[in-house]
């Protein structure tokens, strides 16, 4: 068996107009909820024996702080093929990963994430946190996947269980939806 985990980056500030979407740092809201969830993730009975992220500047500082507020010190293997990449492209960087870890955490972007999970979580009404998903994955969400797969290669659409979610507001009321 295989364990998925995956969690967008937190909430970005899109006040900077001149700064590139690549470049786009994280705003208040976002550091609170990247301290949040990287604890949220880090009190999970896993070890992630393989951390993968985009190099964007919301994915890093997302990553920072939540193994600062955590206390620990993760290696990631920073891939640009994630920055704002297709859930194909996903899987495909998931089907090569070399020396077939038993749990990576994937740290990117939506729509990417989100699709990820649609395409590999089936869509048969048998999974109420599929059904949030589709509500919403917000900003700074972790998923738990579970594959019943020996390798990375054999990674096949339909083929996972969404075990857990966790948005930012289910830990924090604070964090929840901004007024409209």
């Amino acid at each position: 068996m295989k364990t998925l985990g995956i969690w967008r980056h937190a909430k970005s500030d899109w006040n900077d107009r001149a700064a590139r979407d690549f470049d786009r740092p994280l705003n208040k809201r976002g550091l609170k909820g990247a301290a949040i969830m990287g604890q949220h993730i880090a009190q999970q009975p896993i070890y992630w024996e393989r951390i993968i992220a985009s190099p964007a500047v919301r994915v890093a500082q997302t990553i920072e702080l939540g193994a600062q507020a955590a206390k620990i010190n993760p290696q990631v293997r920073w891939d640009r093929r994630i920055y704002l990449a297709s859930s194909a492209t996903l899987i495909d960087l998931l089907r090569e990963q070399e020396g077939d870890p038993t749990t990576i955490l994937m740290v990117g972007h939506n729509p990417g994430l989100e699709d990820l999970i649609f395409d590999l979580v089936p869509d048969d009404g048998s999974n109420p946190l599929r059904d949030i998903v589709e509500e919403k994955f917000p900003t700074a969400a972790f998923a738990k996947l579970e594959l019943d797969i020996d390798s990375w290669a054999d990674l096949e659409d339909g083929g996972a269980r969404l075990v857990l979610l966790t948005r930012p507001r289910d830990l924090d009321s604070e964090l929840g939806p901004e007024p409209a």
